[in-house]
């Protein structure tokens, strides 16, 4: 027979359990996502981060299945699937469209820690266009606009280096698919282990290293003012964690 939508988001639920609740309101969850973990679906079958969302909210009664009809809580900000770190989810419709408005307007903070290639002295904002291949889930980044292309804009700063090796903090101003990854290679310095943006094949990495490390809201009204200026934080997954120490540390 027919499987209820409310089965699969309690499937889900089920499913992805490392999946960590870093803040939690009635308008807004935000989760620290696992790299690994889709944050909404591609394909039909996929389970993804927003199917959790709901899962979790039903299971936790603060969602009915007669409230779906109205409106469905979801993921606000995607981050890749191979990303780990903070996602903004509206729980309210409210919530959601507050934080989309919010993320439109480019007023909350974003910040990723990243490893990349090669040693970055300087902290820099760099700009550039980004034009997409949906074909093959890959973009270009150029130097000058064009019909196809959208403008990107990414801040970094230097944290430590071991003279082959650089850990980034990087500011996202505008968040465009693949925009990290694609603009650091652009300038020379790759992901550490992205070989899709022109990464060195390492032994034994499987994948790029990018987690999105914290936000930070601007000035709220209620009902969002106690999340004024605060920020949010997701500690570094142990993958990142020990490549850092096995790069920076030893």
């Amino acid at each position: 027979g027919k499987v209820s939508g409310e089965t699969v988001y309690r499937q889900a639920y089920g499913m992805l359990t490392d999946i960590r609740i870093i803040f939690e309101n009635d308008h807004i969850l935000i989760a620290d996502k696992p790299a690994g973990v889709l944050s909404q679906k591609a394909e039909k079958t996929d389970v993804s981060l927003n199917e959790w969302l709901i899962g979790y909210l039903l299971e936790k009664g603060s969602l009915s299945e007669a409230d779906l009809s109205f409106y469905k809580p979801s993921v606000c900000n995607r981050l890749d699937r191979n990303t780990s770190g903070v996602v903004i989810a509206g729980k309210s419709l409210y919530g959601l469209q507050k934080m989309s408005e919010l993320l439109k307007r480019r007023t909350i903070d974003k910040y990723y820690l990243t490893i990349v290639e090669g040693v970055v002295r300087q902290p820099s904002m760099i700009r550039g266009y980004l034009c997409k291949d949906e074909k093959i889930n890959k973009v270009t980044v150029y130097d000058e606009p064009a019909v196809d292309r959208v403008f990107i804009e990414t801040g970094y700063e230097p944290l430590m280096d071991n003279g082959s090796y650089t850990l980034l903090r990087v500011k996202l101003i505008t968040g465009k698919t693949h925009q990290i990854r694609a603009h650091l290679s652009s300038t020379g310095h790759p992901l550490l282990g992205d070989v899709k943006y022109g990464g060195t094949r390492q032994e034994g990495v499987k994948n790029f290293f990018l987690h999105a490390e914290k936000i930070r809201f601007p000035v709220l009204d209620e009902p969002l003012h106690g999340l004024s200026e605060r920020e949010i934080q997701a500690p570094l997954p142990a993958r990142f964690a020990n490549m850092k120490q096995h790069l920076f540390e030893k």
